[in-house]
């Protein structure tokens, strides 16, 4: 594969160059990465087909997520505008890491039978960029294969900081608000985040169409229960965790509990013809 230069924003690099992505989802970590992670493991175990399939993870990150594909049997192919996390990625076994831009990626056509965007689709503010990543998803993917993507709904940031109490912060509130209009967050040098764009669920599946992607569902990754306290004691228990993880799956795909989520998985299909 020939790397192919990444285009990013330099806020969005220096942010994650900063290296704490990965332990965000990892053991040890924040409640809400940790049940973000598990429940997105809880739904592509669902989803994917059987491996050794190949996948191709999309702004992968530091490969979270290709890891344990991998140690699933899955061939796992991930790429990243981060340096860092390439390094990171390419140390895993079974993973081939390589720089790239989910916008135009050097892959052949129809090489993979999952392509995964679990990243990308946040950090690119226009519609049409988005679509074109979307679109490229959908080209190197097998007829018939399966594209799923990952975005941040709209209310997450309010309901996040309301949770922590920095909403009752003026600054913090007035910065939220202006994000629940359209979406876009913006850089702020002591900000939560960096550039980013929070999306409504019904704009997700319009860009999948969009792309030529017939959507097959969509699912909310930390339900409500990711504003509940007592969560971390809860996901410290196995046995409890296992309980939050089956709650979750009940309401996973309610239309009108899709937005409470922080996140969302949307899933789509390349035609076959």
């Amino acid at each position: 594969m020939t790397e192919t230069p990444p285009r990013m924003r330099e806020e969005i690099l220096a942010y994650y160059a900063r290296g704490k992505e990965d332990a965000r989802l990892r053991e040890g970590g924040a409640p809400a990465g940790r049940l973000e992670f598990w429940r997105t493991q809880d739904v592509l175990r669902r989803l994917l087909p059987a491996a050794p399939a190949r996948v191709l993870d999309v702004g992968g990150g530091s490969g979270v997520h290709a890891e344990w594909l991998a140690r699933d049997g899955y061939a796992v192919e991930l790429v990243d505008p981060v340096p860092l996390h390439v390094d990171q990625a390419s140390r895993l076994p079974g993973v081939a890491a390589h720089l790239g831009d989910a916008r135009e990626l050097a892959s052949s056509d129809s090489s993979y039978d999952v392509v995964l965007l679990l990243g990308p689709l946040y950090h690119l503010h226009e519609q049409a960029e988005r679509v074109r990543a979307l679109a490229e998803a959908g080209r190197v993917v097998r007829p018939g294969g399966l594209v799923v993507a990952a975005t941040i709904n709209r209310y997450a940031q309010l309901h996040d900081l309301l949770r922590e109490e920095r909403y009752f912060i003026p600054e913090h509130r007035e910065r939220t608000d202006a994000v629940l209009a359209d979406g876009r967050h913006p850089y702020h040098d002591e900000g939560f985040f960096t550039v980013a764009q929070f999306a409504q669920p019904g704009e997700v599946t319009a860009e999948f169409a969009d792309a030529r992607l017939a959507v097959e569902g969509q699912y909310g990754v930390e339900g409500v229960a990711w504003l509940m306290g007592g969560v971390e004691d809860w996901l410290d228990d196995p046995a409890r965790r296992e309980t939050v993880l089956a709650a979750c799956r009940h309401i996973e795909s309610e239309p009108t509990l899709l937005g409470a989520s922080g996140h969302l998985l949307t899933v789509g299909r390349r035609p076959s013809v």
